[in-house]
């Protein structure tokens, strides 16, 4: 299911077919090549916890994130606080990336 987005060129959801919730997501920066799995679906989502807080200037007055584990406003700069294996992952399909990217970030594409 595509849905807007800020960018406004919109995410690609994946949903259970059951209860509709999502299960995963392609952004618009990668399109398809790249899945960012939605950690709460998973068996033990406790062996995951997050590696940084985004969009954090839109929640709840009541919701105290953990100390230790960076947050931001907004979006964030990749390279400064993504884990170095997540980088090297996300160098490895930087070639389809660009593709995507190139072809104009078209979402019927595969």
């Amino acid at each position: 299911m595509l849905t807007p987005s800020a960018s406004g060129a919109g995410q690609l959801f994946a949903r259970c077919p059951q209860c509709r919730l999502a299960l995963w997501s392609h952004y618009a920066g990668s399109g398809r090549c790249v899945s960012f799995v939605r950690v709460g679906t998973l068996d033990d989502p406790d062996r995951l916890p997050p590696d940084v807080h985004i969009y954090t200037a839109g929640k709840q007055a009541w919701l105290t994130l953990p100390p230790g584990v960076p947050a931001v406003p907004a979006y964030y700069e990749r390279e400064q606080l993504w884990p170095a294996d997540s980088l090297q992952r996300r160098r490895a399909l930087l070639p389809q990336i660009e593709a995507w990217q190139a072809g104009g970030a078209d979402w019927s594409r595969a």
